[in-house]
């Protein structure tokens, strides 16, 4: 069962609480884009509350994976409840990609289509301020949750402030489009913003896609960390005979190592079970939120210094 007092259950309330703050942020952007973009006739605009939309109920799954993923395991899930981040990235992924789709094919009809792009001008001002404003909030609150993000190591909340920072690229976008079109007074500038907009999502939806399922395929650790790993074991070198089989695995934050050691055949079990829980200590400091499982196995060969001594100092090469 994951430590609670690991770096990521440490952090669960700070996790939390930036979770609701997307909610609230995306709630109230949302009405006021909805409003603005709907009474401008703007395709741009709409999308982008389309966006933030999505961007609530990302927040909204984030928030509960985030609770999820944060319970310690149980009877049912052994290994913890780390996997329900990973999921909930593959929902926000396939939820921003049918988005994008929308936009691409709404804003494609405007500009090749017989629709008139029509845009009420009196309203572009406000328009302006209100994408101004999208891209201040976005940028803060962006900015706070992959702080923590990157803090606890959350996916699910990585992915969310992965959101919210193209939704200000987006929101840059779409208030370029607008000032074109007051320069200009051609409201071709809307949907060719709109099209932008959804090229910057489908990008996101790819590489959140990415991150999520890697995770739950148990892709293994970064090389650092496997490196890191057998970097530690190697300072023990003159305790044990070799080590091999070390596998790793992502789920959420939390991860699973485990390998196995091959000890002096004469070594009684109570030094090699000491060993092998320093070693695991000194893992844990280096990696956190790890989990690691060490199978000890005797030496077959018959190894001279192995029968004289509790200890083996000749180590056979380490695969």
């Amino acid at each position: 069962m994951p430590d609670k007092n690991n770096k990521y259950f440490a952090a669960h309330k700070e996790i939390t609480s930036v979770a609701r703050l997307s909610i609230y942020s995306n709630s109230l952007l949302l009405i006021i884009k909805l409003a603005v973009g709907f009474f401008m006739g703007s395709i741009s605009v709409m999308s982008e509350a389309l966006h933030s939309g999505i961007d609530l109920l990302a927040a909204v799954i984030a928030n509960y994976s985030v609770k999820k993923a944060g319970q310690p395991a149980d009877d049912e899930h052994r290994f913890g409840h780390g996997k329900f981040e990973n999921v909930s990235g593959t929902v926000e992924a396939i939820l921003i990609f049918v988005v994008a789709i929308i936009i691409l094919y709404k804003s494609s009809v405007k500009i090749l289509g017989n629709e008139t792009i029509e845009i009420d001008s009196s309203l572009i001002g406000i328009g302006i301020v209100i994408m101004g404003i999208s891209t201040i909030v976005n940028f803060y609150v962006s900015a706070r949750i992959m702080k923590v993000a990157k803090k606890a190591e959350s996916i699910a909340l990585e992915a969310d402030a992965y959101h919210l920072t193209t939704d200000v690229y987006t929101s840059v976008g779409v208030l370029a489009g607008l000032i074109l079109i007051r320069v200009t007074g051609n409201p071709v500038f809307d949907p060719l913003m709109a099209i932008i907009v959804a090229l910057i999502i489908l990008k996101a939806s790819y590489d959140l896609t990415k991150r999520s399922v890697s995770g739950i395929m148990d892709v293994k650790l970064s090389d650092n960390e496997e490196d890191a790993i057998k970097s530690i074991i190697h300072e023990h070198y003159s305790q044990y005979a070799e080590y091999h089989n070390l596998r790793s695995r992502m789920s959420g934050a939390e991860r699973f190592v485990d390998l196995h050691l091959v000890v002096p055949k004469n070594q009684n079990v109570v030094d090699a079970h000491d060993f092998c829980d320093h070693l695991e200590k000194e893992i844990k400091e280096k990696i956190p939120n790890l989990s690691i499982l060490i199978h000890v196995e005797p030496c077959r060969t018959d190894c001279e210094i192995c029968q004289k001594l509790d200890v083996c100092t000749k180590p056979d090469i380490v695969r």
